[in-house]
C-alpha cells in the first residue's frame, strides 16, 4: 500500500472572467458542493474558497489522480450542477486554462490562510492582478499556439 502525501494549489477562474459568482451566499453554495461532489469522487478538497469570478482549491491528491482529471471532474461537474440548478443569470462556465502549483508541507498554513482570506485579499487586489503574480511568482510562461 503506498502513502504518498502530495498537494496541489488549483485556481481557475469563470470563462472570460465574468463575475457570475457575485454574492458571498452564491459562492459558498458553490464551494460546498464542490467539496461534497470532490468526496463521492474520492478527491481530498482540503480548502476551497475563492471570489466572483475564480475559485482556489488546495487538494491533496491521490495514488492514481492526475491533476488533469483531478481539475476537469472539479470544473466540469460543478459547471453542470450550477446551469442545471439556475444559479446564475446566464450560462455559466468555467475557462478551460487553470494553474496548479505544488505545496510543501511547511507552506499549508499559508496556503490555507491565503485561499480563506479571498475576499479581503479582493478588495485591494484584482483577479488579474492575482493572475499577474502567479504568473511571475511561478514562471509561468504563456505560449500562443
Amino acid at each position: 500500500m503506498p502513502f504518498v502525501k502530495v498537494y496541489i494549489h488549483f485556481v481557475w477562474s469563470t470563462k472570460n472572467r465574468v463575475p457570475h459568482l457575485n454574492s458571498k451566499e452564491l459562492r459558498v453554495k458553490v464551494w460546498n458542493h464542490i467539496r461534497e461532489n470532490s468526496q463521492k469522487k474520492e478527491i481530498f478538497v482540503d480548502f476551497i474558497n475563492g471570489y466572483s469570478d475564480h475559485c482556489h482549491c488546495l487538494i491533496s491528491l491521490g495514488v492514481d489522480q492526475t491533476i488533469e482529471k483531478t481539475v476537469q471532474l472539479l470544473k466540469g461537474e460543478s459547471s453542470f450542477w450550477i446551469n442545471k440548478n439556475k444559479l446564475t443569470k446566464e450560462k455559466f462556465e468555467w475557462q478551460d486554462e487553470y494553474f496548479a502549483v505544488s505545496v510543501s508541507e511547511s507552506m499549508l498554513n499559508k496556503t490555507r490562510d491565503y485561499i480563506k482570506n479571498q475576499e479581503e485579499h479582493h478588495q485591494k487586489k484584482t483577479f488579474q492582478d492575482e493572475y499577474d503574480e502567479f504568473m511571475a511568482k511561478y514562471g509561468f510562461q504563456k505560449f500562443k499556439g
